[in-house]
Parts: C-alpha cells; structure tokens; sequence
C-alpha cells in the first residue's frame, strides 16, 4: 500500500509523475477544479464582509469520495497543482474538502515535469500560500461581481444571453475602438520616386529611393511635385556622393513567455490563443515518448519571465558547443528584460532537455504538437547563441540637389539564425561603388500611395495589447478572445478580429454608465493591486470594498436610466419556405441563425450562412462560408447535402485561363497567391496588395 497520496489537476499530469516516483507514492487527478462559486447565484455575501459561499461543482462528487478514500489510506498527502494563483487556490479547495490543516506543510511545487524537479518538490513541502490564494480569490470574485451585477441588466435592456467582464468588455472596447479609427480614418496621398540604376561598365544594377534634396529629406505630396523633380532628374547625372560601410549585430530573440509564445504561434503556425495553451499543456504534462515513456517535454507554460536556471544555461551552452562548435555560443551569459510588471514567480517557456530535439521525437508527436515543441526549442536554443553579424552597405546618389539612397546587406557569420528557422533573414546585396562614380538610370518610377488606416486587430496583435496595457494576465489571454467571439461580441473576419453591431452597442452602453469597467487604465490598476495582495501588501477584502462600494452606485444608476434597447433585425432577401415571408438574421447562444420575419406566427428558422457571391461550378449554386469543428473557415456549396464541393482557399468570380476551373486565392502579408483549385492544373499569378 502507498504511504504517500500525491493530487494534482489532470490524469496526463499524474501518469507523467507516477513514473517518477516510486511504489511508496500513489498520484491521482482532482481533474481541475472541485469547488466554485455557484453558476445560478451571485454567492458573495456583500453584507458580510463578501464572504463568499463555495459548493462543490456538479459531477465532481465521485471524484472527492474517490479521494477521501484515498486520503485516509495515506500517512502523508502532497498537493502538486500547478505553481501559479490559481493552482494555489485548488490546491485551498482540496485541503478544505479533504479536511488537511492549513498549517500542515502538504504543498509541493515544480515546474517543469521531470524526474529530477519532482524528486526535489517532495523533498521540500511547504504550506499553503494563503496570499497566493487570496489574489486569486479577490480576482474571481471581482470577476464574478461585475458579471454577476452588469449582465442580468443587459438582458432586461438589450437581450437574453449577453454578459460583461471585467476584462472581456475592455478587450471588446479595444478592439471596437480600432474600428472606430478606421471608419474615421481619411487617406492622405503621398508619392514616392524609384530609381533603377546600374553601373555601364557591369550592367549590375540596384534601386535608388528619393530621399529629399541635398540639405533635408522631402514628404512628395502630389503629383505637380513629382512631375517638377523627375523632369529634373532626367536631365542631370546620378552620382554617388558618399559610401558606408559597417558591421551589424542582430540580436537573438528572447526565450518565450505566455504571450510571446501566443503571438508567435500565430504568426508563425496560424495557430488561435486557445490551441497554443492547449497544446502547450499537453507538451507540458507529459507526451509518451518511444522508448522512454511519459514525459513533460517543456517547463511550465503560464509565465511573464524570460529568466531561465543556470542548469539549462550551461546544458545548453555544452550542447550549443558540441553540435555547431564554440564559435557559436555567446561569448557573455545572455540577459533578457524582463517586463517591469512581470511577476517573475516562473522560468521562461524551454524545453526541459535540449538533448530531445525535435526531430528525434517527432515520430511520437502529433503534426501540431510537433509544430509548437520545435518552435519552443529552436526559440529557447537561439536565445543562448551568438548575435548574427551582417556587413552593410549604404550609398548616397545625388542628382540636380536631390539625394537618393540604396541599402545593402550580406550575412556574414549566421549565429543564432542557423538554429532559429522561423526568423527572417535579411540578405540584399548591391553592386559596390565608389564615392563620385558616376550611374546610368535605365527607369525613373514615380508612384502614387494613400495612407492605410490602422489595422485590425489580429488574436496575436491583440495579445500584444492586453500585455502593453497590462489588463488581465497572460494566462488569461486565450479565454478572454474564446468568450467575446462566443458572446457574438467579435467576428473573425480572415484572421482579423472585428466587432458585431451587438459587441458595438453593448460596449457603447458600458462606456456610457460603466466608465471605469471599460476603462483599462482602471482595469490595470485593479491588475496591479492583485499583484500586491500576493505580496501581502493589500487586504483582498478591502480592494473588493474599494471597487465595489462605487460600482454598486453606478449599477443602481444605470438601472434607473437605461431604457430598452431594441435590436433592429437585418432582413435578408432569404425566403422562408414555410410561409414564404422573408427571413431576418438573429443571434442565439451560438451566434448567427436566420428566423421567419413572421414570428411568432411561424417558427421557421434555418443556420445563417454567409454567401460570397460566386456560383458553385459543379451545380451553380451559392458558395458560401462555414466553419469545421475546429473552427478553421472553409467554404463550400449552400446545397449540401446534395452538393459536396468544398475548398480551403476563397473562390473569386474568375475561371482558369488554362483550364477552365474556377480560380481561389491565398493571402499572404504582402502579396495575394491567385491560382487554379484543380490540384493538376499549375495556373498561378502573384498580385501585389496596393497601398
């Protein structure tokens, strides 16, 4: 029989650690949380210094009879949920339930799910962080108070289903108030001069940019200008009027945080907030690995610090060494700031052996787990190599008072670059020249631009935000994107986020006589006295008072005010085929579906889908967009079931000047891929997005 229970929150999480102990110790899953504030009641009591009233959640009975049982088995219990506010608090919830004292030193921690770092945590007990546990505590009620308080009086004023956040509805805001700007946003023109020079002797070329005359750099705001200067330019000579030659460093990027990984996954594997941290914590917990079994390939994966152990450093710098030689690994330990907020309590995201590099695991990884755990390790890799060096080569080229530049650069030593494919690598060489020497211009090219409003926020773009502005914490940026879409708040739109008329009205209303819950300075702020609750600085119960005391004001306020607001319904040119009337587009708990206007005369409603205005080339009906389990956009035939034609990539009103077949296109940051959707026709053309 095991003398010692070991609770943690997931079963991969126990299978992983139940390896590394031995048969004196029995590891099992609380599977998450066990108790909560109840979901059909507010169960804080305002009057009573809000205390909050805690019940067990629905279903997680067996679990705890299960683990009673287990608790009066053993001679000791260690409570092993992860190392943050929040394990913290299950960690309380469990002791609580399972009648373990406070003061009995029962809480272990690691982080990262190895042999050693477990062995170490059993060793060293401590007690249960009481501020931990109230940071988190005063973070859920405060949640639970705004949602509880704001979002029954959306549905008496608006509609059923609706809610508010504290942190939801400033996200929501951000991204209503970046549509603002681009509704708002007037172009201004500008122009720009192209050059195209080359040396006679050579015939090697390169392009000159306008610059500006000789004594300032110039702004080309119409066209009368460039007309004058290029009539000049004709008849002068492109002479150059100054070389640089230098050396320069590129720095290797940090080792990952939440955020960062968050923002680099979807940049760079296309992946949402919500898939990185869960495929992240699959790597974390453990992956059965072929001929070693489970094992949690990074380290913890909710953090704001770039800092990393002086034990991965030196296995690196060895491995750094053995596989590329000593050129390659920096000559001073690399230091990386780490944010002036970050509270610091967790290494950065790296992998937990830099010996399992992705190639050797990949046959026991899944395609996506594969895809993370090789961008984490050439991330974590890269940061602990060399600057990349580049020689670079500026020119200055004058013509009648005019001054153009050209800009050069070559690799010369790839450092961190030779690990870290993901990183762009910038190699533009031009011809080299001499000071006076003078250059033929086969082409002048004068081009007109329009400033861009700015643009939408993307999920990677706005994780960057939420971070700036220090609202919510990195490990709650994926469910915060998850419940304003959910809400029908926020649509994406391609990879971009954009607001609904209901997310635009709902945040309108709390702007209105919600100020401070939409405010993210305030929201910052209440983040920073979190902060200091964990440090045992603050009283939780005085922060909940201090934000509650005004609020429960302005809540009576705005429930005097408020009048009821009437959701105009859009009407399409969709017809019922029950009554024949036409159908209007409602929103439900899943979003869109289309309703008869006629209700509640006729009941008739159907799923809302979206055409895109090209016929299906198989049956000629309308292609439209939908959406797999995944959620990954897709588009294919309003037909189907009767019609099954289906694409990745959006259909355009065009056909295939070779084959026929109907033309889709990819968009890519700078440019737009136009090609055949039949797989053995090779039709494509590249066009550039205009400014």
């Amino acid at each position: 029989m095991a003398k010692y229970l070991v609770i943690v929150e997931s079963p991969a999480k126990s299978k992983t650690i139940g390896k590394f102990l031995g048969k004196n110790y029995k590891v099992v899953a609380s599977v998450g949380h066990v108790r909560d504030l109840p979901k059909s009641k507010m169960g804080i009591d305002i009057e009573n210094n809000y205390e909050p009233h805690y019940i067990t959640i629905r279903g997680k009975g067996p679990v705890i009879k299960e683990l009673k049982k287990e608790v009066k088995k053993a001679k000791k219990i260690f409570l092993a949920t992860d190392p943050d506010r929040e394990g913290e608090a299950i960690s309380w919830h469990l002791a609580h339930i399972l009648s373990v004292s406070e003061e009995d030193k029962c809480r272990i921690e690691f982080h990262e799910i190895t042999k050693t770092a477990i062995k170490n945590a059993v060793k060293h007990p401590r007690k249960i962080n009481k501020n931990l546990v109230d940071a988190q505590q005063a973070r859920r009620m405060l949640d639970r108070l705004v949602g509880y308080s704001i979002s029954p009086l959306l549905w008496r004023k608006i509609r059923k289903g609706l809610s508010a956040g504290r942190v939801q509805s400033v996200a929501t805001k951000i991204i209503c108030d970046r549509e603002k700007e681009i509704q708002n946003f007037i172009p201004e023109e500008y122009w720009s001069i192209i050059t195209n020079l080359f040396i006679e002797d050579t015939k090697e070329s390169f392009e000159g940019k306008f610059y500006g005359t000789l004594d300032q750099k110039m702004n080309l705001k119409n066209q009368e200008m460039v007309e004058e200067i290029v009539e000049k330019l004709k008849t002068g000579t492109f002479v150059v009027s100054g070389v640089k030659r230098k050396e320069k460093k590129r720095n290797p990027y940090p080792p990952f945080t939440t955020s960062s990984l968050q923002q680099e996954a979807a940049n760079r594997l296309g992946f949402t907030t919500k898939k990185t941290m869960m495929i992240a914590q699959q790597l974390y917990e453990g992956i059965d690995i072929e001929g070693e079994g489970t094992v949690g390939l990074i380290t913890y994966i909710r953090t704001d610090s770039t800092r990393i152990s002086n034990e991965a450093k030196e296995n690196t710098r060895k491995y750094i060494e053995e596989k590329f030689s000593r050129d390659y690994i920096s000559d001073e330990e690399k230091k990386y700031k780490t944010k002036k907020e970050a509270q610091d309590a967790h290494e950065a995201i790296r992998p937990t052996d830099i010996e399992k590099t992705p190639d050797k695991i990949k046959s026991s990884l899944k395609r996506d787990q594969h895809k993370l755990y090789k961008l984490i390790w050439e991330r974590f890799l890269a940061s602990q190599m060399k600057n990349a060096i580049y020689d670079t080569y500026s020119v200055d080229i004058t013509n009648s008072n005019y001054l153009f530049k050209a800009s050069g650069s070559k690799l010369v030593f790839d450092g961190f670059l030779k690990v870290y494919t993901y990183a762009t690598v910038s190699d533009k060489e031009i011809p080299k020249v001499v000071k006076d020497q003078h250059l033929a211009c086969s082409d002048i090219e004068p081009k007109q631009h329009f400033t861009q409003p700015p643009p939408r926020f993307t999920e990677s773009s706005l994780v960057k935000e939420l971070e700036e502005q220090n609202i919510g914490r990195p490990s709650t940026y994926a469910p915060i994107i998850s419940t304003i879409i959910s809400r029908g708040y926020v649509e994406r739109e391609n990879k971009s986020l954009k607001p609904t008329e209901l997310g635009i009205i709902v945040t309108d209303l709390l702007e209105e006589y919600f100020k401070d819950i939409v405010d993210k300075h305030f929201t910052a702020e209440l983040e920073e006295k979190l902060d200091k609750i964990e440090e045992n600085q603050l009283e939780w119960i005085k922060v909940i008072d201090d934000f509650y005391k005004p609020f429960g004001e302005t809540l009576k306020h705005a429930e005097e005010e408020i009048k009821k607001i009437e959701l105009v319904e859009e009407e399409t040119d969709e017809i019922c085929e029950v009554c024949g009337k036409n159908m209007v587009i409602k929103y439900g708990r899943y979003g869109k579906f289309l309703a008869c206007s006629a209700y509640p005369e006729c009941e008739h409603t159907r799923p809302f889908v979206k055409k895109i205005g090209v016929a299906c080339p198989r049956c000629g009906g309308d292609i439209v967009e939908r959406r797999s389990k995944k959620g990954r956009l897709f588009y294919g035939c309003g037909s189907f079931p009767n019609c099954n034609f289906i694409t990745w990539n959006r259909p355009i009103d065009e056909k295939c000047p070779v084959c026929g077949e109907l033309l889709v296109k990819k968009n890519r940051k700078n440019d737009t891929i136009i090609q055949c959707s039949n797989k053995e026709c090779k039709y494509k053309r590249v066009e550039e997005k205009v400014d």
